[in-house]
């Protein structure tokens, strides 16, 4: 039996939106940074790590560009049509694979260090699955309809929310099968658990983890993303 701390594991990672807040021409995960796309430089950080095996990608059905990238023909990808919403991309990946464990990580996020994927993995040794996250250190204001502040939020038990998320295979598939027959608000994988009544761990892991979503967020990823590379992708 394969322990605990040597066991490897699958990522689904949903790539079929198409990113309409970056205002370009392709989808924000084919813009270009440090050389490759964005959506390249994800999967090659993911696959470097020696615990990640394989990597299910999500795309759209007619996605016209990824066919033409290098990594298209990895042997350690598979691909596989998304939907409509990420949980529908997601439930695509999880329903190709029989996993104990799986990651589900944001085509966007490339500056993943290894180090917080380390700790994110180490939850295999138990029962419990959670998610990558750093406790949110700005004041944190509720607006109201007319774009006016209602109220300044407590901030001492907010977190943001990253990826990748891990979760039990079996658990997450059903959380997000239910929770999506039911029409539930899921806005990634752990609100799905939560939905479905399950506990998830909070990981703490570095800020530089982050979504590219805005012009101005590429800039600051391709400043990360040079950090890491310098440093073996383990951290800044």
């Amino acid at each position: 039996m394969t322990p605990p701390s040597k066991q490897q594991f699958t990522v689904v990672v949903p790539a079929a939106g198409v990113g309409k807040r970056m205002q370009t021409d392709v989808p924000k995960q084919y813009l270009p940074i440090l050389g490759k796309t964005l959506l390249e430089q994800c999967l090659d950080n993911l696959i470097a790590h020696p615990r990640i095996k394989h990597i299910v990608v999500a795309l759209h059905p007619r996605d016209p560009y990824f066919a033409d990238l290098p990594v298209a023909k990895a042997p350690w990808l598979t691909r596989v049509d998304g939907g409509k919403e990420r949980a529908d991309s997601v439930l695509a990946g999880l329903n190709v694979l029989d996993d104990e464990w799986v990651l589900v990580h944001d085509a966007a996020r490339p500056c993943l260090p290894h180090q917080d994927l380390d700790a994110l993995l180490a939850l295999a040794d138990g029962e419990q699955g959670g998610i990558l996250a750093y406790a949110v250190r700005d004041t944190m204001k509720q607006a109201d309809k007319t774009g006016c502040v209602a109220a300044t939020l407590d901030r001492s038990n907010m977190w943001h929310a990253l990826t990748p998320q891990f979760f039990p295979l079996a658990v997450l598939r059903d959380a997000l099968t239910k929770a999506l027959n039911a029409q539930a608000v899921i806005t990634d994988e752990a609100s799905a658990m939560e939905w479905a009544g399950q506990s998830v761990k909070l990981v703490e892991a570095n800020p530089c983890n982050i979504k590219v979503t805005q012009p101005v967020d590429l800039m600051l990823a391709e400043f990360y993303l040079s950090k890491l590379l310098n440093n073996g992708r383990s951290n800044l």
